[in-house]
């Protein structure tokens, strides 16, 4: 065989390597079977094969990036292709729409996280690419816009919610640990009866009532008062309802009107009934705007706060105005009045809608009355501790006192 000419065999790749290719199709327009100038790889990642498409019509490069996949795969540093490219506005929207499709009730809250969130990272950005330093310098950030840390962690789990669901979904792997800010549970707001009325003082016509509702009743103002219907105020049998469904734990709840709530109530309706003569059309809602349902009071807060004193401009352009009461305040006072008042716990919980007794211990809330029968408590015990003193005679004079030498 001297007159023949040798070929080696062709050197073939063991399957751990890959291989690169072109993928052939078929031309529309002739019918013939064509390659691709794009070259690409295929490897296997848990022994499924994986095409990619390297980018590159270049031989060498292309068998660059084939290697470039099979050292991250060894070094468990590996990302599908579109995984790997997956944004934070894609799993911003995965969970955005995962709240209102569940009818979140905390949506509104939510959405706030998710704006504060987009300041700092842009939609384009990789997922991959929100990294740990990135995440501090993020809460570095906020700390120096004077975010509590209470609202840097729910910032914080608001994109832990995006990472999960983006993984849920096959689109995010390898996230980063997240980790939250120690926060101070224990409340401290309350509100006055003279800081009400000063409060109140200041408030348009259209919000005076269901913010009195919400300082007496200690409900939600946002989603279980200005949510209210006159279907849900029953002034014959004496109760303002919450059907179950519409609470935050799910069950109903009822609130007897007790003549001061009566006559804001009454009051409500009155001037809903004559704005319903005088436009000739029904108002289904129980609090309003000329008829309309309020969806915000969020700047009225704020210049009512401002004008009573509970409130500083800390910067003129914008305007920026910083308040030191809030919404819930009015939920705490409503729980300290009812252990003043000597309501029992059980039904202070069911007026108010808390399941358990944490949430005392949560807003540290400690009944008046525990405190002054503790201090008359102590004050007998130094009374008695007074007059076992008294009744001590030294051992001497005592002995005198029976004509006894020493």
């Amino acid at each position: 065989m001297s007159g023949e000419t040798q070929h080696a065999p062709p050197v073939r790749r063991a399957r751990g390597d890959g291989s690169i290719f072109q993928k052939r199709y078929t031309d529309r327009r002739t019918g013939a079977t064509k390659k691709t100038d794009m070259l690409y790889m295929k490897f296997y990642v848990g022994g499924k094969p994986v095409v990619e498409a390297t980018g590159t019509t270049n031989r060498n490069k292309a068998n660059k990036a084939l290697r470039r996949r099979l050292g991250e795969i060894a070094s468990g540093r590996y990302i599908p292709a579109d995984v790997e490219t997956t944004t934070f506005g894609q799993v911003k929207k995965m969970a955005l729409d995962h709240y209102r499709a569940n009818g979140r009730k905390s949506l509104d809250r939510f959405e706030d996280a998710v704006s504060h969130l987009s300041g700092f990272f842009p939609d384009q950005l990789r997922v991959r690419d929100i990294s740990p330093d990135r995440i501090t310098a993020y809460v570095a950030a906020r700390k120096e816009e004077k975010a509590a840390n209470a609202t840097i962690n729910r910032e914080l789990a608001a994109l832990k919610l995006m990472l999960r669901l983006g993984e849920r979904a096959g689109k995010v792997v390898n996230h980063p640990y997240i980790g939250m800010l120690e926060e101070n549970n224990r409340r401290k707001g309350f509100v006055e009866d003279d800081q009400f009325v000063a409060f109140q003082a200041h408030l348009p016509p259209h919000l005076k009532a269901p913010m009195e509702v919400g300082f007496i009743t200690g409900w939600r103002v946002k989603s279980e008062i200005l949510t209210r219907q006159k279907s849900h105020l029953d002034l014959k049998a004496g109760w303002l309802r919450l059907e179950p469904g519409e609470t935050k734990n799910g069950e109903g709840r009822m609130f007897p009107l007790l003549p001061r709530l009566r006559t804001v109530l009454e009051a409500q309706a009155a001037r809903t009934e004559a704005i319903e003569k005088t436009t000739g059309r029904i108002i289904p809602w129980l609090f309003h705007r000329n008829g309309k349902p309020i969806k915000s009071f969020r700047r009225a807060w704020l210049t009512a706060c401002l004008k009573a004193g509970f409130a500083q401009v800390v910067s003129e352009r914008p305007q920026k105005i910083e308040a030191f009461r809030i919404p819930h305040d009015f939920r705490r006072t409503a729980i300290r009045n009812l252990e003043r008042a000597g309501i029992p716990r059980s039904a202070a919980m069911a007026m108010v809608g808390h399941k358990t007794e944490s949430v005392y211990r949560r807003y540290a809330i400690v009944e008046e009355k525990m405190l002054n029968e503790a201090g008359v408590k102590l004050q007998r015990l130094y009374d008695s501790v007074e007059a076992s003193a008294t009744t001590v005679v030294a051992l001497d004079d005592a002995r005198a006192a029976r004509g006894v030498k020493a």
